[in-house]
C-alpha cells in the first residue's frame, strides 16, 4: 500500500510519535537525551515552531508542535538525522535508528490541544519511567516539568499552556497539575494518536451501528479532529496537490521556473544560479527558492543544492519570496500558460 502524504499547514498543530528501530532504545543515557534536547531547542528556535508538549521514553518519543516558519517534515528531518548520526558515532553503531516513518498526525486545537498537554506529559509515568506525579513533577526529559516552572527553558512554549488555566502562574500551575493529575486513572488513550473522532464516537462497536443507521463519520488516521475539521483539512491538502500536480503538468519544473524567473528580472541564467549581494538577484533567488519549495514541492535541501546556498539560508529565501510575490502580485505561471 502506498503511504499516504503528510498534511501540514502554517499554524498546523502537529503530535508526532517517533519509535526507535524495532522498538529499540534511542535514549541509551542522560547523555543521549541531553543532546536531543539541545538539538530540537536550536531546530525549534531557528523555524519558529513552537513546542506545547514532549516526553522521551527510552524507545521512543512524543513532541507536540506548531508549525512554524519550515513545513514539519524539514524539522523533523533535522532532527532525526542530526541525531541519529551523533548516536551512531557515539555508540559505534551503524544502520537505521529509527523505524522507517515518524508518525505525525495534525490535530484541531479545540478541544485536543490540553488533552494532548496531558496524554503527552503521562507517557513517562505510564511508561514506569518515573514511580510517581511528584517525580513526573521534576523529571528533566518531558515538557510537564517546565509547566510546573522545576525547570526553565526558553525553547518550550509554557505560557500559552497555562494561559488557558488561569492567569496567575502559580494559580494557572495548579489547576494544570490538578488535570494532570486526573488523567492518571484514564489510561492509555488511543483516540489521541490519530483517528480519534472515530474511536471517540464510543468505540468500533458504536461507529458500526451507526453506520447500519446510515451515519457516517469522516475519518484519517493522519488527523485528529471532528468530521468537519477532518473534511476541511482534507479538502486544502487536495488542492495544494492538485495546483502541484496542474503545475507539473504544465511542464514546471526548476528549469522552468529559472527560465520564468530569468523573464521577470531580466537576469541571465547563469547569474541567476550564482550566489551575489547584488540587491536585485538577492530577490530573484527568493522568489525561485518560494516558488520552488512552496509552490513545485522541491525540497529545501535540492533547492540549495542549485543554487549554492546551506538548508538555512533557503529557508530564510522562502520568506523572503513570500513576502516579494504578495508584494509584487507576481504569478508562478505567466499568461499562456495560466
Amino acid at each position: 500500500m502506498p503511504r499516504t502524504a503528510r498534511i501540514d499547514a502554517p499554524g498546523a498543530l502537529h503530535h508526532i510519535i517517533c519509535r526507535g528501530i524495532e522498538r529499540r532504545q534511542i535514549f541509551q543515557d542522560n547523555a543521549d537525551r541531553n543532546n536531543f534536547i539541545n538539538r530540537l531547542s536550536t531546530i525549534l528556535k531557528q523555524t519558529s515552531t513552537y513546542c506545547y508538549a514532549w516526553a522521551l521514553i527510552p524507545n521512543h518519543f512524543h513532541l507536540l508542535l506548531r508549525t512554524g516558519k519550515e513545513p514539519i517534515a524539514t524539522v523533523m528531518r533535522r532532527l532525526l538525522t542530526g541525531y541519529a548520526v551523533s548516536y551512531n558515532r557515539r555508540h559505534r553503531r551503524s544502520g537505521h535508528l529509527f523505524q522507517n516513518r515518524y508518525k505525525s498526525i495534525l490535530c484541531q486545537e479545540d478541544p485536543y490541544l490540553l488533552e494532548l498537554v496531558r496524554y503527552l506529559h503521562l507517557n513517562p509515568l505510564r511508561a514506569s519511567v518515573v514511580s510517581s506525579l511528584k517525580e513526573l513533577d521534576r523529571y528533566p526529559y518531558g515538557g510537564h516539568s517546565r509547566l510546573m516552572g522545576k525547570i526553565k527553558d526558553q525553547w518550550q512554549d509554557v505560557d500559552t499552556v497555562l494561559s488557558l488555566f488561569g492567569k496567575k502562574r502559580s494559580a494557572a500551575q495548579k489547576k494544570y497539575r490538578e488535570f494532570v493529575e486526573k488523567g492518571i486513572q484514564e489510561g492509555k488513550k488511543p483516540e489521541l494518536t490519530g483517528g480519534g473522532l472515530i474511536r471517540s464516537v464510543g468505540g468500533w462497536g458504536v461507529l458500526k451501528s451507526m453506520r447500519r443507521m446510515n451515519v457516517h463519520y469522516k475519518s484519517d488516521e493522519r488527523i485528529l479532529g471532528d468530521s468537519d475539521f477532518v473534511d476541511t483539512v482534507l479538502q486544502d491538502a487536495a488542492e495544494k496537490m492538485e495546483r502541484k500536480y496542474c503545475l507539473k503538468a504544465k511542464g514546471y519544473d526548476f528549469n522552468a521556473l529559472v527560465e520564468r524567473v530569468s523573464g521577470i528580472f531580466k537576469i541571465e541564467v547563469k547569474q541567476l544560479l550564482s550566489a551575489s549581494k547584488q540587491p536585485e538577484r538577492v530577490l530573484a533567488r527568493s522568489i525561485l527558492s518560494y516558488w520552488a519549495v512552496r509552490e513545485l514541492g522541491i525540497s529545501g535541501t535540492a533547492v540549495g543544492e542549485r543554487l549554492g546556498l546551506s538548508q538555512s539560508a533557503v529557508s530564510r529565501a522562502v520568506q523572503r519570496g513570500e513576502r516579494l510575490v504578495s508584494e509584487r502580485h507576481l504569478s508562478l505561471m505567466n499568461d499562456k500558460n495560466a
